[in-house]
């Protein structure tokens, strides 16, 4: 995998300030990035993964540590699969009785 460098500015001593090394730090803002990224439908949860510097099924399991659904999908989709599946499940016991 080709890899990119990006460069970011942060406040002296913010290292202290969040208790981790300047390379814990990286990884930790690496994997902020890709599970925000992910949640808000920027990213795939490969190119996240990616990001994160794990596999995908690692950075599943960490979505679940910090409450990032892995499904995407808006109230609307939401209600409208619901509302499908009710449907079915009515259609479905109405023939039954027939």
């Amino acid at each position: 995998m080709a890899t990119q460098e990006l460069t970011i500015c942060y406040p002296e001593g913010l290292e202290q300030a969040v208790h981790l090394t300047k390379a814990e730090m990286e990884r930790h803002i690496c994997l902020m990035a890709a599970l925000k990224m992910f949640e808000l439908g920027k990213l795939s949860s490969g190119k996240a993964a990616e990001l994160a510097g794990m596999s995908r099924i690692e950075f599943f399991e960490t979505c679940a540590l910090y409450h990032v659904s892995i499904f995407n999908y808006t109230d609307d989709e939401i209600e409208a699969e619901l509302a499908s599946d009710l449907d079915t499940i009515d259609k479905f016991c109405n023939q039954d009785q027939h």
